[in-house]
C-alpha cells in the first residue's frame, strides 16, 4: 500500500463531497447562462445576415437564398436546380437534377481573393438609395483554432520566484502545458481591417509539480504540501476553463493574407479542476476536488500573427486559488504563452 492512502484516509470525505457538489451546482449554472447569452448574439448575427442578403436573382431567374454565419465561416446557397454548403473554403454542392453532366455531388475549394471579388461585384449591383443594400465589412478576427502553449504563475505582478514557505509549489515549467480549444466566433466589424472579436473557447491548464510533492486540502482549509513517500515519478494538478474573451483586433494586409494585433479582457469559469501522481511502478492515485481553486476568473490576453499563425499571452489578474485559502496564504497569479493556428482564415 502507498504512503498516500494512509493520508487520504484521514480527509473528510463526506464534507469534500458537499462542498464539490455546491460547486458544481453553481458552474452549471454559470455555463447555461453564458451560453444562452452566445446563442442569442449568434441569433442576431444570423437574422442581420438574412435580413442584408434578401432576395438575389440569377441568369436564369431562379431564385437564391442564402444564410451566412460569419465571413464564409458556414454558408449555405439554394436555388431551385442546387444547394451549395461552404464552410470555410471547401465546400458541398448537390444538384437537384440529372441535367448537364449528371453529376449530382461535387466536392469544391474556394479562392477567397475570387470570393471577395464577386461579393464586391455583387455589392456594386445594389441600388445603394435603397435601405436593403448589405450592410457588411468582411472583418474576421483571429481567434477560433487551437492554441498549445506552456503556463505557470508568479507570487506578485512581478515575481517568479517561489518563496522558501511554499517551494513544494515550484513547477516544471517544460512540462506544464496548456492546450486550449477556441470556437463559436463572432465578429464585430468597424472597418474591414479594424473591429472586435468575441466567442467561446475551453482551456486544460497542467501545472507539473517539480518536487517530489503533491498538494492538497489540509485540516485548517487552506492548501498544504502532500507527500506520498518514495517512488513517485511524476505529480501534477490539471484544470479545465470556458473562457470568453472581447478582443480589439486591427489587421495590416500583406499580400492576400494579413498581420494582426489584437488584445483584451477574459474571463474564465472552471468546470473541473484534479491532482494526479504516477509512481515508479505505474500505480495512478486521481483525485477530484476544487483545491480551493478561484471558480471565476479575469484577466488580459494579447494575440499577434500572420495568417493563421498567432503568439498569444494571457495574464490572469485573479490569484490561482481563492485569496488567503492558497499554499500558506499566498497568492499565485496564472499565465500562459503559446502559439495558435486559427482556422477562420
Amino acid at each position: 500500500m502507498h504512503p498516500v492512502s494512509n493520508f487520504s484516509s484521514s480527509v473528510s470525505v463526506s464534507a469534500e463531497r458537499t462542498i464539490y457538489k455546491s460547486s458544481i451546482m453553481k458552474k452549471l449554472g454559470i455555463f447555461i447562462l453564458l451560453s444562452t447569452i452566445l446563442a442569442q448574439a449568434f441569433s442576431q448575427e444570423i437574422n442581420a445576415t438574412e435580413e442584408s442578403r434578401k432576395e438575389r436573382r440569377s441568369d436564369s431567374s431562379h431564385d437564391n437564398s442564402e444564410v451566412v454565419v460569419g465571413r464564409n465561416f458556414l454558408r449555405i446557397t439554394e436555388n431551385d436546380s442546387m444547394v451549395n454548403i461552404r464552410v470555410g473554403n471547401r465546400g458541398l454542392k448537390i444538384l437537384e437534377s440529372l441535367e448537364g453532366d449528371g453529376t449530382r455531388i461535387k466536392v469544391e475549394k474556394y479562392n477567397d481573393a475570387e470570393q471577395d471579388h464577386n461579393e464586391a461585384d455583387r455589392d456594386r449591383n445594389y441600388d445603394y438609395n435603397n435601405d436593403e443594400r448589405p450592410h457588411r465589412s468582411g472583418f474576421r478576427g483571429n481567434w477560433s483554432g487551437v492554441e498549445l502553449g506552456l503556463n505557470n504563475y508568479t507570487t506578485s505582478r512581478s515575481s517568479q520566484v517561489i518563496p522558501d514557505p511554499i517551494d513544494y509549489m515550484t513547477l516544471h515549467s517544460g512540462k506544464s502545458v496548456n492546450f486550449n480549444v477556441n470556437f463559436a466566433q463572432l465578429n464585430l466589424g468597424i472597418t474591414r481591417h479594424v473591429g472586435f472579436v468575441t466567442g467561446v473557447g475551453f482551456t486544460w491548464n497542467n501545472y507539473r509539480f517539480d518536487g517530489n510533492n503533491n498538494i492538497v486540502k489540509g485540516d485548517n482549509g487552506m492548501i498544504v504540501m502532500l507527500d506520498p513517500g518514495e517512488g513517485l515519478e511524476k505529480s501534477k494538478l490539471t484544470t479545465l476553463y470556458m473562457h470568453i474573451p472581447f478582443l480589439f483586433e486591427f489587421q495590416i494586409p500583406v499580400s492576400r493574407n494579413h498581420l494582426s494585433l489584437a488584445a483584451g479582457p477574459i474571463g474564465a469559469v472552471k468546470l473541473a479542476s484534479h491532482s494526479k501522481m504516477l509512481f515508479e511502478d505505474k500505480h495512478k492515485v486521481k483525485s477530484n476536488s476544487d483545491f480551493n481553486l478561484n471558480m471565476l476568473r479575469y484577466g488580459a490576453t494579447v494575440r499577434a500573427g500572420y495568417s493563421n499563425f498567432n503568439l498569444y499571452g494571457t495574464y490572469y489578474l485573479t490569484p490561482l486559488f481563492r485569496s488567503g485559502d492558497g499554499p500558506d496564504g499566498y497568492n499565485l497569479y496564472p499565465f500562459e504563452v503559446g502559439i495558435a493556428f486559427t482556422f477562420n482564415n
